[in-house]
């Protein structure tokens, strides 16, 4: 059967948004269109204040995705976490829909019996190895970003290389803002290797204003045109089905 795409948006920044909309809302929107967006907040000796923290982890929420802080040297290990943790986290809401539908709506998988219940984890695993995969890589190159970027590269590249024994496609782009002439300047196409960045950030000029919003909602209408969660859901939908019902 088919099993359709997931899609996100991976947002790396290290500061709050000082321009624009406000990209709680965006992200809101965003997770209606079937992209989930998850934050990496940036810290090296720096302090991420309060505010910066807090719409960190709002953004992620409002797009039902993952949000981690993080300190700069440790940023490789997390861009892998996050980008499974929220493929995975994906599919157990896709899946508590379907058992929503099936059994009533206040049945969740962990309303389960055991036995079943790992039925059903094994089914969530197989998907996250071979459901495919769309990331759109949003970075922030505001000025306090300038030292950090190095070290985003060398993130990027782990995990492409983390992702390739997936069965699964993968396709990543990469987006910088803000951009020089529109809201987000596009570094890299959709391709299933990030390991062609190489020398990319050393390229770029770090500086100016902060417009997550609108830069969010710039990088949405950036998907390659593909199935929606609410397709993949859809087609999901056999999962539960008794064989032959």
């Amino acid at each position: 059967m088919s099993k359709g795409t997931l899609r996100q948006i991976l947002l790396l920044t290290d500061g709050h948004s000082n321009d624009g909309e406000d990209p709680v809302a965006i992200a809101a929107l965003a997770r209606e269109q079937g992209i989930t967006v998850n934050v990496i907040g940036i810290v090296d000796n720096n302090y991420l204040n309060e505010q910066g923290m807090q719409e960190i982890e709002a953004i992620s929420d409002a797009g039902g995705g993952v949000s981690q802080i993080v300190y700069a040297k440790q940023l490789a290990k997390t861009v892998q976490m996050v980008t499974r943790k929220a493929m995975t986290q994906t599919l157990h809401g896709v899946i508590n829909k379907e058992l929503s539908q099936i059994l009533g709506k206040s049945q969740e998988m962990e309303d389960l019996p055991p036995e079943k219940r790992g039925e059903v984890m094994e089914v969530v695993d197989e998907l996250g190895e071979t459901i495919n995969l769309e990331v759109l890589i949003l970075v922030d190159t505001s000025a306090s970003m300038r030292d950090k970027l190095p070290m985003v590269q060398e993130a990027l590249t782990d995990l492409s290389i983390s992702l390739t024994s997936r069965m699964g496609e993968n396709q990543f782009s990469l987006y910088s803002f803000p951009g020089k002439r529109k809201e987000i300047d596009r570094l890299m196409d959709w391709t299933p290797r990030l390991g062609s960045l190489t020398g990319i950030f050393h390229k770029l000029s770090s500086g100016g204003i902060t417009p997550t919003g609108p830069a969010l909602k710039e990088a949405m209408s950036h998907f390659r045109k593909g199935r929606s969660r609410r397709s993949l859901m859809e087609s999901e939908e056999q999962l539960f089905e008794e064989p032959g019902s």
